[in-house]
């Protein structure tokens, strides 16, 4: 059995080893449109929601909207954030099936897994531009602005679905798999430590 031994650190060794590391350049290529604009509909709720809190505990008086508008943004950023799972492939799959088939067959059927997500998400759109042609003028309950507004972000967030799966399929076939048939491929990299 080991024992661990700590040594005591002084505050200026602790800041020197800050001052002697070498920072990393920060990149934000790897952010895309959808990023940013899920970025800022989350603290534009995280804001909403703490309006609401404030004025429901601290006011004793709470406003009506802020409920609806934290709702109305949460349901904007599901959808989309749900492209930017598309766009990295974060989505939930089931990988299983294609440990046991030949990799000609997961490899179609990853193809036909391409082919059904891109259909779905289109499919996904056009519902939800003629839904928003029939709400067309309603407005919210608690505050004059159109639902619209709401199921723009969901058709938004589907066109973008569809975008990203296009890029996401061509990626696949050009590389020769998918994250179903090689998921150790799209792990994340362990960071050794030195």
């Amino acid at each position: 059995m080991t024992t661990e031994v700590h040594s005591q650190v002084s505050a200026e060794e602790l800041a020197q080893t800050f001052d002697e590391s070498e920072h990393a350049p920060v990149d934000l290529s790897e952010y895309a449109f959808e990023d940013w604009l899920a970025l800022a509909l989350f603290w534009a709720m995280a804001l909403a929601v703490f309006v609401q809190f404030f004025t429901r505990y601290v006011l004793n008086d709470s406003f009506a909207w802020t409920e609806e508008i934290a709702t109305n943004l949460n349901v904007a950023l599901v959808f989309i954030g749900s492209a930017m799972c598309v766009r990295m492939s974060r989505h939930i799959h089931v990988d299983f099936v294609y440990r046991y088939v030949p990799p000609l067959v997961g490899r179609i059927l990853a193809t036909v897994v391409d082919l059904a997500r891109l259909a779905f998400f289109a499919y996904g759109a056009v519902l939800t531009w003629r839904f928003m042609s029939i709400i067309g003028d309603e407005q919210m309950t608690t505050i004059n602005l159109p639902k619209n507004l709401t199921y723009a972000f969901v058709f938004i967030g589907f066109l973008l679905m569809c975008f990203r799966s296009i890029q996401v399929a061509v990626a696949n076939w050009r590389r020769g798999y998918s994250v179903l048939e090689r998921p150790e491929a799209f792990d994340a990299p362990l960071v050794a430590e030195t």
